[in-house]
């Protein structure tokens, strides 16, 4: 199923979507595949996966220090489309890759789009391509039924906002804040305003990341925006469980409390 098909259709069922990010081949290439099957065990239907890069300007120090420590372990751009083409065969989960732009140009624009798509991915995102400059990207993408997931911040102005949300398809990342992966996330604040003047402008579903770790953040999101993506409150409960088992466990106890704070305190809402 196509991104734009699935958050849709997650919307029309009344479904917020929890998207967890985890860093391809953390804590090593055995333990991230049996992280990504705990992701499908705690509901979640659309997964982002990190490709570790050495200077990744939007992450923060969770995400980065897995990033190094997967890179460490042989985690490659490959590697990455293999797990996570491996995931989405298995589980029918729609998996997001998220890849900062040297990797892509290092293998080469059509070669990946062409190895993204036959691996079955569902979509892109590529945080340090402006908006801009992402023609070549986005048609090469669309062009093999994939979709660059844009993002917008609320330093983004009314008319680039306006802009952003034209090109959208498959979901809109909101960034939750000014800052990187894994500040602390107010939702008494401007977000809940920022996310509805979005929505005002696009009928693609709207998630937010940075700065979502708590079940109380989950459920204040969820009573306005699609769906909530975590990222390194994720990553610090797999870094801190001590082995791959308690990780694995960790990380779907984790998600299925996240899921449910999000869709309104169900269990299970498929």
């Amino acid at each position: 199923m196509r991104l734009h098909e699935r958050t849709t259709a997650l919307r029309a069922a009344g479904r917020k979507a929890l998207v967890p990010y985890l860093s391809a081949g953390y804590p090593d290439r055995a333990a991230f595949r049996r992280l990504l099957r705990a992701t499908a065990d705690a509901g979640c239907d659309v997964v982002e996966v990190g490709v570790p890069f050495s200077d990744p300007v939007a992450d923060g120090p969770v995400i980065q220090a897995a990033g190094h420590a997967a890179l460490a372990g042989g985690a490659t751009l490959r590697t990455a489309l293999d797990d996570a083409g491996e995931h989405a065969a298995a589980t029918g989960a729609s998996v997001v890759l998220m890849t900062y732009l040297n990797p892509v140009l290092r293998l080469g624009l059509d070669v990946f789009v062409d190895a993204a798509a036959d691996a079955g991915l569902a979509g892109v995102i590529l945080p340090d391509v402006p908006r801009e400059e992402s023609a070549q990207a986005r048609a090469a993408l669309r062009g093999r039924g994939l979709d660059l997931v844009d993002l917008a911040a609320p330093t983004s102005g009314d008319d680039r906002l306006r802009a952003i949300a034209a090109d959208a398809r498959g979901f809109l990342y909101l960034v939750s804040l000014t800052g990187v992966t894994g500040s602390v996330l107010d939702t008494s604040g401007g977000v809940l305003d920022f996310v509805r003047g979005v929505q005002s402008l696009t009928d693609t579903p709207c998630y937010v990341g940075f700065g979502v770790a708590e079940p109380a953040q989950a459920a204040a999101l969820g009573r306005v925006a699609d769906g909530a993506i975590v990222g390194s409150a994720l990553l610090r409960r797999i870094g801190q469980a001590g082995g791959a088992d308690a990780a694995v466990d960790a990380a779907r106890r984790y998600l299925t409390e996240m899921n449910a704070a999000l869709n309104g305190g169900q269990e299970d809402v498929r």
